[in-house]
């Protein structure tokens, strides 16, 4: 299979008074949605094949996303093994009424997987890296790959306990 070069995709939400607790900021768990929703759109597109989440990593949030704010949520396949991806999506919000304030509000790695009609993993094209940034995305996607399988290896050992 030929290597394959990752394109980002993104998307603009508005944030109303439904996704937002108490305090005028948006549920974490909303926000969340959005970007595993985009990891799939961007796993998708990029293996042309459907891909269902197999996991996470934790979410830290560097600041609030506000009723009335624009976000842009952008996600970008940075790490391939043979029927996985993790997807890179970061969140910007922008405050309209103060003017073009962009923020940076998360960044969360998502570890895709591609799968057949019967919904078996299937393998998806090797990652083409042409820039000094995609390779330390993809270094950085790697770690987060092997932590998830030490995650997924300690709560199976639990289980089997």
């Amino acid at each position: 299979m030929k290597a394959k070069k990752s394109e980002p995709i993104s998307s603009w939400d508005i944030v109303f008074p439904n996704d937002a607790n108490p305090m005028g900021t948006m549920f974490g768990g909303r926000l969340m949605a959005i970007m595993d929703e985009m990891s799939g759109i961007a796993a998708s597109r990029y293996c042309g094949r459907p891909s269902v989440t197999a996991s996470t990593e934790a979410f830290i949030f560097y600041n609030p996303v506000r009723v009335g704010d624009r976000i842009e949520t952008i996600a970008r396949v940075v790490w391939v093994g043979t029927t996985s991806m993790v997807v890179k999506v970061q969140v910007f919000s922008e405050n309209p009424i103060k003017g073009i304030e962009r923020r940076q509000c998360t960044t969360a790695h998502f570890n895709m997987v591609a799968v057949d009609e019967q919904g078996r993993p299937t393998s998806v094209p090797p990652l083409l890296i042409e820039t000094t940034r995609e390779q330390q995305d993809y270094d950085v996607a790697e770690i987060v790959k092997n932590q998830a399988l030490i995650r997924k290896q300690e709560v199976k050992k639990r289980k089997e306990v």
